[in-house]
């Protein structure tokens, strides 16, 4: 038997008649009966004698009846316990990143937070960017996202997900032809990022800096939709993963070409201080960060 099968039972012996029960249970009455009927052929005995509009529990009735109430009320008392405990478990969050790009990966994932977790506020911290573990250091932030683990001991890392930066490039750009752009070839490029410092650049930071290379001019457009019309302009390249062009049309004339022979794969992190592993709301954030990201990310890379 299934759980709506035990309350539809319940409900009309507690109310006494099959037309209030329909309106409890916003069944029809007929609807009612016919389920009423499947549950008496499949269990093999009567459960209600009828008389009139009067229903009344048989012996085996009665004993399905405290069944019924037995596992409803329990259920009904472990449920309000889990709700009782989501409520006490609340919190602020202070959020921020080492690049302003990562912020994007938020919008779905807080309209997620705030159905499943109403308790928790999550506030991102926009002038801790670029500098989020001293932040989170000294108090200022409980969470931050960044590209490297961060190796200080009061401080723990879970890696929430895996993407590939790519350089973005217009067709007519003179690297158009190649099958990927080595770390020669930012010397003759204008890069486009979202801002300073260069060590919170994932490309830099994992590809021209180990190869002592440097682009032919760099500038800091932190607004994606302003760097994306220079792209299209032929005035300069990006680097960024596939996700982040998902909310960006007009990209008929544009080409993502991978970053070395092997390309160049990278893993984000979630930072906390460890003293907070054991809190509920951070977990909570965590855990469900790392579902909804990792589902994202997989649609759109």
């Amino acid at each position: 038997m299934e759980l709506k099968h035990l309350r539809l039972l319940k409900t009309i012996a507690d109310e006494g008649n099959i037309a209030n029960s329909s309106e409890k249970l916003f069944l029809t009455q007929s609807a009612l009966s016919h389920q009423l009927r499947e549950i008496e052929e499949r269990l093999g005995f009567k459960i209600f004698l009828r008389k009139r509009n009067e229903w009344k529990l048989t012996e085996e009735g009665v004993e399905l009846y405290q069944l019924a109430t037995n596992v409803l009320t329990s259920i009904d008392e472990k449920l309000r316990h889990i709700q009782n405990i989501n409520r006490d478990h609340g919190g602020k969050i202070r959020v921020s990143g080492e690049c302003y790009s990562f912020y994007s990966l938020f919008p779905r994932f807080l309209q997620e937070m705030s159905l499943l977790y109403p308790n928790i506020d999550v506030e991102f911290v926009f002038e801790a960017t670029h500098q989020p573990i001293p932040k989170l250091l000294s108090f200022e932030l409980d969470l931050a996202i960044v590209s490297s683990p961060s190796l200080n001991e009061s401080l723990s890392s879970v890696e929430v997900f895996k993407d590939e930066l790519f350089v973005l490039m217009h067709r007519e750009n003179k690297l158009s032809d190649k099958p990927f752009v080595e770390a020669a070839d930012f010397s003759n490029l204008h890069l486009l990022i979202h801002s300073y410092p260069l060590e919170t650049v994932s490309v830099y930071e994992h590809f021209l800096k180990p190869n002592n290379i440097i682009p032919q001019k760099i500038s800091a457009i932190p607004l994606t939709e302003v760097a994306l019309e220079m792209v299209n302009a032929n005035m300069g390249v990006m680097c960024l993963p596939k996700w982040a062009l998902q909310a960006f049309k007009n990209q008929n004339d544009l080409q993502l070409k991978p970053i070395g022979i092997n390309g160049l794969p990278r893993s984000l992190y979630l930072v906390i201080r460890s003293a907070d592993k054991t809190k509920k709301h951070i977990k909570d954030f965590i855990a469900t960060f790392e579902e909804n990201i990792q589902s994202d990310v997989a649609v759109n890379n």
